[in-house]
């Protein structure tokens, strides 16, 4: 039986190709071939050990966003799922918990487990994964820009908690992969303005072909403050948390979307309490968040392939990690293509 291979991170900033023997799925598994993996800020905490004692298990194969194809199906798993173009969440929720219950998968109770973080991950040939977790996609689809929808089920998410309403005065804060996927969503709800927020100018210039009706730098940011019905937070910079609160309006909506780091600047609770904000944070996707994020994508209201820019093959992880996260503004989405 042919070999597969992954890329495997050791220990913290040592990793390996490695050739494996072919995953078999189990009951209730289907084995996935890898068309493209995305790799983003929390692949490279993976790598160099940053990220939150408990949210990653060495050795990993990481990869948590990603697209594929079913190519093997376990006992008790639909076999109409073979050969179908697919996507899948990466939280392994238990299903049985109160939040699952609920419909909050992505705050499963019963423990993290999350497929490229304490699961072998997408940044392999193949990918073995619960089937219950799998989002099929039409026949055709660009698995190349599908392989982005994971971002995109955090920013449905965001856009469940935001509620946006045609008409509204509307701000993204970052414009990065999140950012710029938050802006193409929000674009189609027919905000009256639509802001985008970076202090990198070519960045925040970018956002304005996917729909922002304006670019705000640190210049301009001021000015705004209080003019926003729904502030959307994307970045998770050690600001923005706090910034974000300031641009919303009196009794304005604010969803933190960003994944912040210790020592991040807190929120007044004297400006959160006068101003009677309502605050929102988003940790992950739910299974609904994934359904509307497929759907979106299924009917073209959400475009990711224009935020693609580098592809890599697997030998080159080493070379597509140093891209992410390095500041260059010609680095968009960073692509390995197995």
């Amino acid at each position: 039986m042919s070999g597969d291979r992954a890329v495997l991170v050791e220990r913290p900033g040592v990793h390996r190709l490695v050739t494996r023997p072919r995953p078999e799925p189990g009951p209730g598994e289907a084995l996935v071939r890898v068309a493209a993996a995305g790799i983003c800020l929390s692949d490279r905490e993976v790598y160099e050990g940053r990220r939150a004692p408990g949210y990653a298990r060495y050795p990993v194969v990481p990869g948590h966003e990603w697209s594929g194809t079913v190519e093997a199906v376990g006992a008790g798993v639909d076999p109409a799922l073979l050969g179908r173009p697919c996507v899948g969440e990466g939280f392994r929720s238990c299903g049985a918990c109160e939040r699952c219950r609920y419909g909050e998968t992505s705050l499963c109770t019963a423990g993290y487990a999350e497929t490229g973080f304490t699961e072998p991950g997408a940044f392999a040939d193949r990918l073995l994964v619960p089937a219950r977790l799998l989002h099929p996609l039409p026949e055709g689809a660009d698995l190349r820009a599908a392989a982005l929808l994971e971002p995109a089920a955090v920013v449905a998410a965001a856009v469940r908690a935001g509620r946006p309403r045609p008409g509204e005065r509307v701000a993204v804060v970052g414009a990065g992969t999140l950012g710029l996927l938050a802006v193409q969503w929000l674009a189609s709800v027919s905000p009256v303005e639509l802001a985008v927020v970076d202090p990198r100018a070519a960045r925040a210039e970018r956002a304005l072909g996917f729909g922002a009706t304006r670019a705000l730098g640190p210049a301009e940011v001021r000015a705004a403050h209080g003019g926003f019905d729904l502030v959307v937070e994307t970045a998770g910079a050690p600001t923005t948390a706090a910034s974000s609160c300031l641009l919303a309006r009196r009794g304005g909506r604010v969803v933190l979307t960003g994944m912040f780091a210790e020592g991040a600047a807190g929120i007044d609770p004297v400006h959160l309490s006068v101003s009677q904000l309502e605050l929102r944070s988003v940790f992950g996707a739910s299974s609904a968040a994934w359904a509307d994020a497929v759907r979106a994508f299924a009917a073209g209201v959400l475009d990711p392939a224009p935020l693609v820019t580098h592809e890599f093959p697997l030998d080159r992880f080493a070379e597509a990690l140093a891209l992410v996260g390095g500041g260059d503004p010609a680095v968009g989405k960073v692509l390995l293509r197995p």
